[in-house]
């Protein structure tokens, strides 16, 4: 199984990484591999993350890391990680939800 990343999600990380390195690049560069090390466990246990609760939709998951979410989708011979997300954002509000739009 191999992760992908859809652009929506690269763009998430790296404003994240963006705003963290405003005050630390050492902190912004260790979030980064902390969320890139958790995706790739994901080639080992695709369903250890639960569901995410908005998408309704059993192959949606998320696995949580500090105060974020790693929003992705188990397909059959990929993860596909849509988004990188602050918990407290509210998707139920979005126009658009990441798994709507990969």
């Amino acid at each position: 199984m191999r992760i992908d990343w859809s652009d929506l999600a690269l763009d998430d990380l790296d404003d994240i990484v963006r705003y963290i390195a405003k005050d630390s690049l050492y902190y912004a560069r260790k979030f980064a591999d902390r969320i890139f090390a958790t995706s790739d466990r994901l080639k080992d246990f695709p369903y250890s993350g639960r569901y995410a609760p908005e998408a309704e939709n059993e192959t949606i998951r998320e696995v949580i890391i500090q105060s974020y979410r790693i929003i992705y989708r188990t397909e059959t011979d990929r993860i596909l990680v849509l988004a990188v997300i602050h918990g407290s954002r509210d998707l139920g509000s979005e126009k658009k939800t990441p798994w709507e739009n990969p």
